[in-house]
């Protein structure tokens, strides 16, 4: 027989929250960054001068008619024993940065020995919507202090700094902790009040309730598989309501927002909405969940957004924003 958890108490009877169902909202605003074209599980992508080419397993379409693989500067292979490599048409540098403008921010980019580089550029649309609403509580005179969990390199932890927040970030690898520092950096935030802890996310927020710490604002990327920087295992499905019912306890009593993305298949938005609903359904506030994905360039008609033929969707997000 399965043990029935005990229910907690802010289950409240009465929803304060209103869910709301988002259309698939667009990384349209870059400008050092295009997804030229894709098809057949691969995308080719501009990351400031340097083309790259890599596996996605959401291409699952035909390539379009148009420019091939051949211009691209650096080829991610797959082996078929897992993993993979780059292949680069000359030496590349080590690295280089691009900027999102509309904000302000810099970023490093690497290509790493799994395929990434180092950002995700269709978050930006998450970075722009925490970043309107620090700014416009900052307008008030009111502190925010801002938790970021599985926060990776850490360009939601520069937007939110970049707004006038206080940023506690937080990643199990010391590497991802380190390289969101130098974005910081990069983007005039080398003095910007941002806490940079290499921890195990759910064991740092249950250090944070016994100490008192409370936050107004707290944004989350879990994986769908992970280990802690102690060795803690992670797995999404299991671990997630856990973690946030103890994030919902080191909320301070009138939060700004809470954001979750995610980036596997097996959670839909719907999914991330009720989970969202089930914490703070009791809050006065508004809960909107949804895709993110980026224009495919090979396929847009020049012109007005609404002429973007094909999206890549890219992930997942959930948002509860307060309305007291």
């Amino acid at each position: 027989m399965l043990d029935t958890p005990e229910p907690r108490a802010f289950a409240a009877p009465v929803s304060a929250s209103v869910i709301q169902r988002s259309p698939l909202l667009i990384a349209d605003g870059w400008r050092d960054y295009q997804l030229l074209h894709c098809g057949f599980g691969m995308k080719q992508e501009r990351w400031g001068r340097v083309n790259l080419v890599r596996p996605d397993p959401q291409v699952i379409w035909p390539k379009s008619d148009g420019p091939s693989w051949t211009g691209w500067d650096g080829f991610y292979h797959r082996s078929p024993e897992g993993g993979g490599r780059w292949e680069f048409k000359k030496q590349p540098p080590e690295n280089w940065t691009i900027g999102y403008e509309r904000l302000g921010l810099t970023f490093r980019i690497q290509p790493t020995s799994f395929k990434h580089t180092g950002l995700f550029p269709e978050q930006a649309v998450n970075w722009e919507w925490s970043s309107c609403l620090i700014r416009e509580a900052r307008a008030t005179g009111r502190e925010i202090n801002v938790l970021n969990l599985f926060g990776y390199t850490g360009a939601a932890t520069c937007a939110a700094a970049k707004a006038g927040a206080s940023v506690t970030h937080i990643d199990a690898s010391e590497g991802m902790v380190k390289w969101c520092r130098e974005n910081a950096a990069l983007s005039g935030l080398a003095d910007a009040p941002i806490r940079y802890i290499v921890d195990d996310c759910l064991k740092f927020v249950r250090r944070e309730l016994k100490r008192g710490k409370r936050y107004d604002a707290i944004i989350m990327d879990p994986p769908t598989y992970g280990r802690g920087a102690g060795g803690e295992m992670w797995k999404l499905e299991d671990s997630l309501w856990e973690l946030l019912r103890e994030c919902r306890e080191i909320l301070t009593p009138n939060p700004l927002f809470f954001l979750v993305n995610a980036y596997t298949a097996r959670l839909s938005p719907t999914v991330v909405a009720n989970l969202l609903h089930a914490l703070l359904g009791d809050r006065p506030g508004q809960i909107t969940a949804g895709e993110v994905g980026l224009p495919i360039q090979a396929d847009t008609t020049a012109g007005a957004k609404a002429d973007y033929a094909k999206i890549l969707p890219c992930g997942i997000y959930g948002r509860w924003q307060s309305s007291a």
